[in-house]
């Protein structure tokens, strides 16, 4: 399965859209959202995807009965860090922060997301499983929205420049 993985969309809804043509163009099985959405104001543009989401809230929510709410529609929401099975029997352990994996590394996963930096990065745990923090859709720290994908088969995961943005400076 092909896995899109986004984060830290922090309502900007243009870069939202732009990410959900990026992955319906990729032919994405599923996507995998790692928090900081901010508010439901983001979900409309999340609704354009040929596939479910999984997400987890961030430390940036500012309405999550909001959020909660609009992903009934999308898919499932829950609190970092937990776990998913997706159809192919792939097990992923999804939080926001790195140190809420903490809670979560039992082992019982084949990859696991975080975001939180903002800074794109794939590498392995400990366990040497991977591991995905797709960086920052919104781009407002880095001045470039980034999202990920991740092959279940392989556990080759792949960053992708969604678009650079203008930070006004």
């Amino acid at each position: 399965m092909l896995i899109g993985v986004a984060a830290d969309a922090h309502d900007h809804v243009a870069m939202v859209r732009r990410a959900v043509e990026r992955f319906n163009a990729f032919g994405c099985d599923a996507v995998v959202f790692a928090g900081d959405f901010v508010s439901p104001i983001v979900l409309p543009a999340w609704r354009g995807l040929n596939c479910r989401m999984v997400a987890c809230f961030g430390d940036n929510e500012g309405n999550e009965a909001g959020i909660v709410g609009g992903m009934r529609i999308l898919g499932t929401v829950g609190r970092p860090p937990f776990g998913h099975r997706f159809a192919d029997g792939s097990r992923l352990l999804l939080a926001h922060a790195a140190d809420d994996l903490a809670g979560g590394a039992d082992g019982d996963h084949d990859w696991s997301v975080v975001s939180h930096t903002h800074r794109p990065k794939i590498g392995v745990d400990k366990a040497g499983r991977p591991v995905v923090n797709p960086g920052e859709l919104c781009g407002w720290v880095s001045g470039v929205a980034t999202v990920a994908t991740f092959e279940t088969a392989t556990g080759e995961a792949t960053l992708h420049e969604v678009a650079r943005v203008d930070r006004g400076r």
